[in-house]
């Protein structure tokens, strides 16, 4: 553990960065909810129609937005935590 804690020391983050990185996964939370919400609707649709090929893509679509917002999350969070 002590190894450990010299290779990468646990860094102390202030209340103002707590309070932006919770501001941060709120709002990616609630982007990441609304692309699934609406992905989902679209991909009911299909399901319905008997679009499998349209399910599929829509199905990568929401993986891969889903994917860019969680990478763009972490890349905002480093830039606070001064990473």
């Amino acid at each position: 553990m002590e190894r450990l804690e010299k290779q990468s020391p646990t860094q102390e983050l202030s209340d103002e960065q707590k309070a932006k990185l919770s501001e941060l996964s709120k709002i990616y939370e609630a982007k990441i909810a609304d692309k699934e919400l609406l992905l989902n609707g679209e991909i009911a649709k299909a399901e319905a129609a008997g679009e499998f090929e349209q399910i599929e893509q829509l199905s990568k679509q929401l993986a891969s937005d889903r994917k860019v917002l969680e990478e763009e999350l972490e890349r905002k969070k480093n830039e606070v935590r001064g990473d």
